[in-house]
C-alpha cells in the first residue's frame, strides 16, 4: 500500500486547495455556474450542501467553527471529501446493480409510504393545532385551582393540555372518515396465535379494495412481544397498517407522490441508505484474516496503539522563588491550586483555563515538564521544573494508561481489524477515483465563494466600528467634561 493509498482524502484535499496545486486524483475544471463546488460522474455538490451539514451539526449539539474562522474551511473540505467518496461509493452501487437487493428495495418502499402517510396527514387530516389566548384563559378559570399564578411555565401547560385533548378528537374523526368507501375484509382467523407455526408468509389476512395485506407484512411489524401475544394486540396494529394503506392511496391521489418534499426526502433515503448497504457488503466481501490482523498490528503498532495521557492542571511562574512561594501555599491550604492559576500564573489562558491543560499524551511536551508529569501520582502537586516557557506547578487529575498493546487482547484486535478494514475500503474508493468515475474539483468556485464570506464579514465589522465611534466619542467628551 502506497503513501498516498494511505492517505485520506481531506489531506489531498485540503493541501490541493490551499496550495493551489493539481489534485492527484482528480481534474480541477473550469469554473462552472453558481456554487457547485464538485462534479462525481454526473451527481453535483454544492457550498450550500456543505454548508446545510455544517448547520444542523451545530443544531445538534457538535459545535463548529463560525464563518471567517479559518477552521471552518478545514472542516468544508473535509465534509467535501466524505461526500465524494459517498458519491463515489453510490455510483458503484448502482452500477453493481446493487439497488435489486430486496432488503433495499423493501426499506425504501416502506420509508416511502411512510413518508407520504406522514405528509398526507399533515396537508389533509391532522394538520396544525393552534390554541388562543382566549382559549387559555378559559381553561385556566375552569380547571386551574383558584390561587395559582398564570406563569409561563403554566401557560405552556394548558397549551399542551387542549392541543393533546384536540388531536385526539381530530384524529378520531380522521380515522372515521379515512375509512368511507373503502371495502375492507379481515380475515380474524390469521391473527390467532396458535395457528402461526402452520401459517405462512404469503395468506392474506386483510383486503382493501384490491390491495393486500400478508401475514409476513404484519409479522414483520409485531416486533414488540406485547403486540404479538394475543388477537387484540396483533388487530390493533393490523389497523394501522390498514390505515397507512388508505392514506397512501389518498396521498398518490392527492399527487403527493409528486411534491418536492417528498422527493427531496426519499431520494436522499435511497442514496444514503444504498450507500450504506454496499459498505456493508464490501466490508463483508474485505474482512482480513486473522493473519492480515497480526501483520497489520505488526506493522502499524505506533498508529493502532494510544500512549498514555495524563490530564494536566498547571501553573506557570516567572521565577523560582515565586514558584516556591506559590507551592507552599497551596501545600498549606491558604490558596487552591485554581486560584493560583487565576491570580499568579503567567499563561495569558490562566484566568479563563484556571490552569487545566485538558488531555497531554506522553512525549508531547517539554522533556523536563514529560518527565515530571508522568512521574507523578493523581492529585500530587509536582514541581517547580523549569522550561523556556517559565518555571512550573504541576497536578494531575486524571490517568489514561496505555491501551491496544497486545493483539491478543480482544478490544486491540478489534481496533487492528476496524483500522485494516478502513484502509481497505479507503483504496477501493482511491481506485474508483482514479480508474472508474471522473471526479472534477472546482477549487476556484470554492475560494471564490470563501473569498467573498471574508468580505462580507469584514463589511460588517466595519460598520459596527463606525456605528459604535460617535457614541465612544460622545461618552470620552462627557468624562472629559465631569
Amino acid at each position: 500500500m502506497t503513501n498516498a493509498t494511505k492517505s485520506s482524502f481531506a489531506t489531498i484535499l485540503i493541501s490541493g486547495l490551499l496550495l493551489g496545486v493539481a489534485f492527484p486524483l482528480g481534474a480541477v475544471a473550469l469554473a462552472p455556474p453558481n456554487d457547485v463546488i464538485a462534479r462525481v460522474g454526473d451527481q453535483s455538490i454544492t457550498f450550500s450542501q456543505i454548508e446545510l451539514m455544517i448547520n444542523s451539526s451545530d443544531m445538534i449539539g457538535m459545535g463548529s467553527p463560525p464563518p471567517g474562522n479559518p477552521a471552518r474551511n478545514q472542516v468544508r473540505l473535509i465534509l467535501l471529501d466524505k461526500m465524494i467518496s459517498a458519491d463515489l461509493l453510490h455510483l458503484d452501487a448502482l452500477k453493481k446493480g446493487a439497488e435489486s437487493n430486496p432488503v433495499y428495495q423493501r426499506d425504501v418502499q416502506r420509508y416511502s409510504r411512510a413518508i407520504l402517510a406522514s405528509l398526507y396527514r399533515e396537508k389533509h387530516g391532522l394538520g396544525d393545532i393552534t390554541v388562543t389566548d382566549d382559549e387559555v384563559r378559559n381553561y385556566y378559570k375552569k380547571n386551574i385551582v383558584k390561587g395559582t399564578p398564570l406563569t409561563p411555565e403554566v401557560r405552556m401547560g394548558i397549551e399542551a393540555t387542549i392541543r393533546k385533548e384536540r388531536f385526539k378528537t381530530r384524529k378520531a374523526a380522521f380515522q372515521k372518515a379515512l375509512r368511507k368507501g373503502n371495502e375492507i375484509v379481515v380475515d380474524s382467523t390469521k391473527l390467532e396465535p396458535d395457528g402461526d407455526a402452520a401459517r405462512t408468509s404469503g395468506e392474506v389476512v386483510a383486503r382493501i379494495n384490491q390491495e393486500t395485506i400478508t401475514w409476513g407484512e404484519l409479522r414483520n411489524e409485531l416486533t414488540d412481544p406485547q403486540k404479538s401475544s394475543s388477537v387484540e394486540a396483533r388487530t390493533e396494529v393490523l389497523n394501522v397498517m390498514i390505515d397507512e394503506h388508505i392514506i397512501v392511496d389518498k396521498a398518490k391521489a392527492a399527487r403527493l407522490d409528486r411534491n418536492p418534499i417528498f422527493l427531496s426526502r426519499i431520494n436522499e433515503f435511497k442514496k444514503v441508505h444504498l450507500v450504506s448497504l454496499y459498505k456493508t457488503k464490501l466490508f463483508g466481501e474485505m474482512e482480513p484474516t486473522d493473519r492480515e490482523i497480526r501483520e497489520y498490528f505488526e506493522e502499524n503498532k505506533e498508529k493502532i496503539q494510544t500512549p498514555e495521557s495524563r490530564k494536566i492542571q498547571m501553573v506557570v511562574l516567572k521565577t523560582k522563588v515565586e514558584a516556591d512561594d506559590v507551592k507552599k501555599k497551596i501545600k498549606s491550604g491558604e490558596l487552591t491550586i485554581f486560584q493560583a492559576a487565576s491570580q499568579y500564573s503567567i499563561d495569558p489562558n490562566a484566568k479563563t483555563t484556571l490552569g487545566e491543560l485538558g488531555w497531554v499524551a506522553k512525549g508531547t511536551g517539554f522533556p523536563e515538564l514529560d518527565r515530571l508529569a508522568f512521574s507523578l501520582k493523581p492529585d500530587d502537586l509536582g514541581g517547580p521544573v523549569e522550561t523556556p516557557a517559565g518555571w512550573h506547578l504541576v497536578k494531575v487529575l486524571e490517568v489514561r494508561e496505555t491501551k491496544y498493546q497486545d493483539i491478543e487482547d480482544k478490544d486491540t484486535r478489534q481496533r487492528a481489524r476496524d483500522m485494516l478494514l478502513g484502509e481497505k475500503v479507503n483504496e477501493y474508493i482511491v481506485n474508483l477515483r482514479k480508474n472508474v468515475f471522473p471526479v472534477e474539483v472546482y477549487a476556484d468556485v470554492f475560494q471564490r465563494i470563501v473569498q467573498k464570506e471574508q468580505e462580507k464579514i469584514e463589511a460588517k465589522r466595519k460598520k459596527s466600528e463606525k456605528t459604535s465611534s460617535p457614541a465612544q466619542e460622545s461618552t470620552a467628551k462627557s468624562g472629559a467634561k465631569l
